[in-house]
């Protein structure tokens, strides 16, 4: 199994977490990594910093697009450093390009992609070498196609973060890619709890990083009244897994639900959601999750990672 991480890294820590589980994962691959919303090459700093953590200095990093394709800002920032990571990172600018050809690389050599932040890069190399994104097999975070049970949160599509920092490039990526959505309404079935925090720190010094930067993620975000204000979120809630569950599925595992359908970008007052209709794309959904053994499986990877 070939995999490509395609990766708004150091934001949410659930991008630390999902890279952590690949490492794990047996029979697994990695092509490549890149980054996005990546200006100054921060982000591909600290992937490479938890690459040396796992020992894995075989696994190509290069940073990518810096600004949305839609609006040509800036998308999302970085925590405190101190905080998160508790000694300074160096960043690793790549050269103009060095993003899209490691993403073609990995395309040629039948890699799937697991799209974990914005799909800037992707379209980037769409419109670079047009056909491209028609070879590859696309996993992405995102996707807004109907709105959460009624014991989550009460989120609507313009939390649906990756689609909405550049919704250009989710159309695009929609258009010219085969796509396996793997939506919020799912992915906060999936959860990283309190509960875990012992068994993770107790891994090693990767597992210990993650403990760290999830509880004070947990607290930046008071995600404690989060969990204790839906039936459906555990009381010591501290993240959700939405980029780890894209990654699982982009590596085949079992314990999700996956539905084709056929949809059609809507976009108002400047938020896009997927709807379905006879007459729109047809991709793939996540449509359920095994939670519990989600978060099991997680772990498991985390720690394989630092053996």
């Amino acid at each position: 199994m070939r995999l490509h991480v395609d990766t708004d890294f150091a934001g949410d820590p659930d991008d630390a977490c999902a890279l952590a589980m690949v490492l794990g994962w047996p029979d697994v691959e990695i092509t490549g990594i890149t980054t996005v919303a990546d200006p100054d090459g921060r982000r591909a700093g600290y992937v490479r910093h938890l690459l040396d953590l796992a020992g894995r200095d075989d696994v190509p990093v290069a940073s990518g697009a810096g600004l949305s394709g839609t609006t040509s800002l800036p998308m999302g920032g970085l925590p405190d450093s101190d905080r998160y990571w508790t000694t300074p990172v160096t960043p690793r600018l790549s050269p103009p390009g060095a993003a899209l050809d490691l993403l073609d690389q990995s395309i040629e050599r039948g890699a799937t992609i697991a799209a974990i932040g914005p799909y800037t890069n992707l379209a980037r190399l769409e419109a670079a070498r047009p056909s491209r994104l028609g070879d590859a097999q696309v996993v992405a975070m995102g996707g807004w196609t109907g709105p959460l049970d009624a014991d989550l949160p009460p989120w609507g599509p313009a939390r649906d973060w990756n689609v909405q920092c550049d919704t250009d490039a989710a159309i695009t990526l929609l258009e010219k890619a085969t796509v396996t959505w793997v939506p919020i309404a799912v992915t906060a079935r999936t959860f990283l709890r309190a509960a875990h925090l012992p068994r993770l720190s107790e891994s090693g010094e990767l597992g210990t990083l993650l403990a760290r930067q999830a509880q004070a993620y947990a607290d930046d975000r008071d995600a404690a009244s989060l969990g204790a204000a839906h039936l459906g979120l555990p009381d010591d809630l501290l993240n959700f897994h939405h980029d780890p569950l894209a990654c699982a599925v982009a590596l085949v595992w079992s314990g999700v639900t996956v539905s084709p359908m056929t949809l059609e970008p809507v976009l108002e007052d400047q938020v896009l959601r997927f709807e379905p209709h006879p007459a729109g794309l047809p991709c793939r959904v996540v449509t359920a999750v095994d939670g519990p053994d989600f978060a099991e499986t997680w772990l498991r990877a985390v720690e394989g990672a630092q053996r």
